[in-house]
């Protein structure tokens, strides 16, 4: 096979990005998927013509380099959806982001009350203990939005994502995924009837036929420059001497395919990358990577005989009752995403581990359950009407931070880092949770610094802003922004 200067492990938005950024000056790769399609778990799935996400992927980001890379992909093919999403939990569906009336509706007004005395008693005792710091998910909500806050909109949902009580669980997660979320600044908003500065994007950009359109459409453009994206195909060794990686391995169907390279970026999982090492680790390094712990997933698309059903992208779904967790209405996203226009696609998504009860369910029993929870949850009149379905089982979809999580990563990462020409990208490449913005942030930063720039990777969760909330004027800048954008492209045109 012909060499090409950068090998790219993984076609996922990270791997795809660095990609992307190297063809645009030149610098060609070529890119290594397992998989059947481009887009790792930002893929669109097919089922009958149904099209559906591994989870919703929503197009909004603070980054404007990312944002500028989802224009160049994809242009005018994007569409504007409005968010509307609710929790269920205890038998009741509440707006999310709370409202004060909703709240108070469903919760009533004693429950309201102890949820603000509890949240008053937990801000009290952190001020009189200023020096401690949690160390587990658990005491980090408690400690900052109450003990029945947390038992009421934390605990249940966290533990079916997780698998894992949530005392098992990092801080640190928190602390990237909750700090600044609307959903404590809700609760407590309407618990006050305070007005917060801040607000969830009420609006998000989504490709007209799925976020895989986009990595369809890159992996399109890759092909046309000279940088081929095999699908199909597995890594097996990566050879490396005096601190350098210097040939990649690989199958595909029966073909053995051997790629060297100045440059390689991966981002498959960062356990599998160190398996992979010829020669292998040190004892030590191998042992973290053991160490790491994922948490996998599946997702239950159902046909429902139905023209409409429930306004929501999406539901949390809260009550321990139910095995399904969260779950998507694809018709909500766009309606190119069902060919019937008189049937809806619903996403019945499923926290689970690969050998586990639920994973280890037939597809058939793992329709029948998610039929009968919908009926359950009272969002489809009668498990008649779900007249089909399909299971799309995703290996290694969440990287757990439990424990002793940090410690294994860090030994990982700096054996990693002593190779000169190998960079690891992505939320599997760096076993961290991030958003499709951040996973593509980190493949765009591994371009830069093949083309001589110097970025720290590692870094990017930390300098970058994350969360969706914005306050109302940056909430109005980026209005403005992307209506002079628009207007531009017009022009343009």
């Amino acid at each position: 096979m012909k060499n090409a200067q950068t090998v790219v492990i993984g076609g996922g938005p990270a791997g795809l990005t660095a990609a992307y950024e190297l063809a645009k000056h030149g610098h060609s790769s070529v890119v290594l998927e397992q998989a059947d399609r481009v887009g790792g778990i930002s893929r669109t799935e097919d089922y009958k013509g149904y099209r559906f996400d591994i989870g919703g992927h929503r197009f909004f980001t603070k980054v404007g380099e990312v944002q500028q890379v989802w224009k160049e992909i994809l242009g005018d093919e994007f569409i504007q959806v409005p968010r509307l999403s609710r929790i269920y939990y205890r038998g009741r569906f509440f707006d999310y982001p709370l409202s004060i009336s909703n709240t108070l509706k469903n919760l009533g007004p004693v429950d309201s009350a102890l949820i603000v005395l509890s949240y008053v008693k937990s801000r009290l005792k952190a001020k009189l203990n200023p020096g401690e710091e949690a160390e587990n998910f658990e005491d980090w909500v408690v400690e900052r939005f109450g003990n029945r806050l947390y038992r009421t909109f934390f605990k249940s949902y966290t533990e079916k994502v997780w698998g894992i009580p949530c005392d098992k669980i990092q801080a640190e997660w928190a602390a990237q995924r909750i700090k600044g979320l609307s959903l404590k600044k809700a609760v407590v908003n309407a618990m006050f009837g305070s007005n917060d500065t801040k607000t969830l994007i009420k609006e998000f950009d989504y490709p007209i036929l799925g976020p895989g359109m986009m990595w369809e459409r890159c992996q399109e453009i890759l092909d046309r420059k000279g940088s081929p994206v095999h699908l199909h195909t597995r890594v097996e060794k990566i050879e490396h001497e005096n601190g350098r990686v210097t040939k990649v391995t690989a199958r595909k169907g029966d073909e053995t395919l051997e790629l060297e390279g100045d440059d390689y970026v991966s981002s498959m999982p960062v356990t599998a990358l160190i398996r992979c090492l010829h020669p292998a680790p040190p004892a030590h390094v191998l042992k973290a990577a053991r160490g790491l712990k994922y948490r996998d997933f599946l997702i239950v698309p159902i046909i429902v005989n139905l023209k409409s059903l429930f306004p929501d992208n999406w539901i949390y779904i809260h009550s321990p009752e139910f095995k399904v967790g969260r779950i998507q209405n694809f018709k909500n996203w766009s309606p190119k995403m069902v060919p019937d226009p008189e049937k809806t696609c619903l996403g019945m998504e499923y926290f689970c581990s690969e050998g586990d009860q639920l994973w280890e369910m037939s597809d058939s029993e793992l329709v029948k359950l998610a039929s009968r929870e919908i009926v359950g949850l009272g969002l489809v009149p009668v498990q008649a009407l779900v007249e089909d379905g399909t299971v799309i089982r995703q290996k290694k979809a969440y990287p757990v931070y439990d424990g002793e999580y940090r410690d294994h990563l860090q030994v990982m990462q700096d054996y990693i880092q002593s190779f000169q020409n190998l960079q690891t990208v992505g939320r599997n490449g760096m076993h961290r949770y991030n958003n499709q913005d951040h996973s593509m942030l980190t493949g765009l930063l591994a371009a830069k610094n093949i083309l001589g720039e110097h970025h720290d990777l590692w870094n990017v969760n930390v300098e970058r802003s994350y969360h969706e909330d914005f306050t109302k004027d940056q909430w109005a800048k980026l209005k403005a922004e992307k209506k002079r954008q628009e207007q531009t492209q017009a022009i343009l045109a």
